[in-house]
């Protein structure tokens, strides 16, 4: 979740074919062939870097296309009844978006960008023929959409019999992990959401979200500096979190989808 906003890096993430992308093995081209994943990319179209607060779509929007997050990250939110937002998830790099609207045609919800993103955008219509022509594609998306599926049931999980001390150990987890796989640090790492955010995903209030950081931290859990997050007992989290095991937590919540 850092930030890559910088002129030389964008450009070339512009250039960076999926061949010799860094998240070959957590996006689509998981198990496709080398000749195939390169007729995959033929159909990708890679935007310039959005600005934290932008769009990747809106609600209501036609839907055209999937995204697949390159860097960066993104929450995906629908409207409430009273005009407020509630976020759906939250999404990080090898992750793919926008697959909720392809039964109605219409997007059910906004993605918004938390921080600078990159996104690769997969027009539907080409990759529904390319996944026709490749099976090993058109099982990964079954995957992908399978996977969707069973972190919309954890999600139900979690709020409605999980406390408040679990339902944000188990976010911590599942952001950790999923970082992990990406390379990065499983213990240490920047917070792109805001309080507010978390709050809302958990169905907490902003009160009760930084209390319990607070107390994280004073349990000996957690180091918290503003948004930096420093994991100082990944058991006792994970036990925390109602992980069995010791594996990793589920991905939206697990947040996600990789």
């Amino acid at each position: 979740m850092n930030d890559c906003s910088t002129k030389p890096l964008d450009l070339a993430m512009l250039r960076l074919a999926c061949q010799n992308c860094s998240l070959h093995e957590l996006c689509l081209p998981v198990g496709i062939h080398q000749e195939d994943v390169a007729r995959l990319d033929e159909i990708i179209r890679r935007k310039r870097p959005l600005a934290r607060g932008d769009h990747v779509y809106r609600l209501g929007d036609e839907f055209r296309a999937v995204y697949a997050i390159r860097a960066g990250s993104v929450k995906t939110y629908a409207m409430t009844e009273t005009g407020g937002e509630q976020i759906i998830g939250f999404y990080l790099p090898g992750e793919i978006i926008g697959l909720d609207a392809i039964h109605s045609g219409m997007h059910p919800s906004s993605a918004k960008s938390l921080e600078t993103t990159s996104i690769c955008e997969i027009p539907f219509s080409q990759l529904e023929e390319l996944a026709s022509a490749i099976p090993t594609l058109a099982r990964q998306l079954v995957r992908i959409m399978s996977r969707e599926i069973h972190s919309d049931d954890e999600l139900l999980t979690l709020l409605g019999k999980k406390s408040a001390e679990e339902r944000l150990a188990s976010l911590l987890m599942s952001l950790s992990s999923r970082l992990q796989q990406r390379g990065f640090s499983a213990r240490e790492f920047h917070l792109s959401m805001s309080r507010n955010d978390i709050g809302n995903y958990l169905g907490l209030a902003v009160e009760t979200v930084s209390r319990l950081f607070t107390r994280f931290q004073q349990i000996g859990l957690v180091t918290v500096n503003n948004k930096h997050i420093r994991i100082d007992n990944l058991d006792a989290l994970r036990e925390m979190a109602g992980i069995v095991g010791g594996g990793a937590c589920g991905e939206k919540i697990r947040t996600g989808s990789t």
